[in-house]
Formats: C-alpha cells, structure tokens, sequence
C-alpha cells in the first residue's frame, strides 16, 4: 500500500486534503466497499438515511464526526460526492473518483473546504481510513472490531492517527 497525500489551498481560510491508494480488487468490489453501509462501517463511518442522489444521510465516522451528508451524485462504479453538514456555514465536500488500473483499483479522495490550520489533522484522518480499507478489503471482516461512537473513536483508527498526524503537520500546503 503506498498512500499519497496532499493538502491544498483554496483560499486564504479553506484548503482541500486528498489521499489515494490503489487496491488489489476490482473497480465493482471497491465500489461497493466504498457505498454499502454495511462495507462502509468495516473501515469508515456508520451510514444511514436516504441512499440516493439527493438523499441526506447521517455519517458517524471512525474518528467521533458526527453530521448530515447529502448525496450530490453517484454514478456507480467511478464517482461519488457528498455535501457534508449541507445548508450550515461549516459545509464541506466529500468526492471520491475510482479508476481501474488492470486487475486493481485506484480510489482517489477529496475533501474540499475544510479550516486550512486543521488541514493536517484531516489528511492524516483520511491516510488511517484509506489503510483501514485495505485492511477491511484483505480480511474481509472490521478494521475496528473495538467499535466506535460519536463519542469515542475506533482505537485503531485513533492510534494511527496519533502516529501520521506529526508526519502531515510538517507537510507543506500547496497554493491554488
């Protein structure tokens, strides 16, 4: 698994985080993994709510984030974006692109709008979900057996986070 990450400015306050692996499975596999909330809490976040492009949902992510998420579009098995906490000052967007590369699947991740001092802590989130679905995606079973909450963060996810966040606060943010 080789992750690469980046963090981007869009402006003077926001900035954009993207991470992207390739994994050892086919683009229908990854898609699923990427859309079904039963796949989805093996390595990212519990899911629920209106499964369609204008749906909202309710995200509870591995790390305690807690919000609604509306589904701007899907169009299965390549692209999919969410607008996170939709219609409040601290909306986000959540896009993820997969691409097939021979027998594996590139899954590139976006998420665009966030505080530009917390870029870091976002990009080394992102890096410890993207490992957490290789992870799901080799065993077949959770990456975070422990469980999570809005309140308390899956320990794994949380231990991996402490160790790349250093590693991401020392990253240069790209301008533009």
């Amino acid at each position: 698994m080789t992750i690469i990450g980046s963090l981007r400015a869009l402006d003077e306050k926001h900035g954009v985080v993207r991470v992207e692996d390739v994994y050892d499975t086919g683009i229908q596999d990854l898609w699923e993994a990427c859309t079904t909330p039963e796949r989805l809490a093996r390595w990212l976040a519990e899911v629920t709510g209106e499964l369609r492009v204008g749906g909202t949902v309710q995200v509870v992510f591995t790390s305690t984030w807690t919000g609604p998420g509306r589904i701007e579009v899907c169009d299965a098995p390549h692209h999919l974006l969410l607008t996170m906490q939709p219609g409040s000052e601290g909306e986000c967007e959540l896009e993820a692109w997969l691409t097939e590369e021979g027998s594996k699947t590139r899954l590139a991740v976006e998420e665009r709008g966030l505080p530009r001092d917390e870029l870091y802590l976002h990009g080394a989130g992102w890096q410890a979900h993207l490992e957490h679905l290789g992870m799901s995606l080799t065993t077949g079973a959770s990456a975070h057996p422990g469980g999570w909450s809005s309140s308390r963060p899956a320990s794994v996810w949380q231990e991996r986070w402490n160790e790349l966040s250093p590693a991401y606060s020392t990253m240069t943010v790209e301008e533009g």
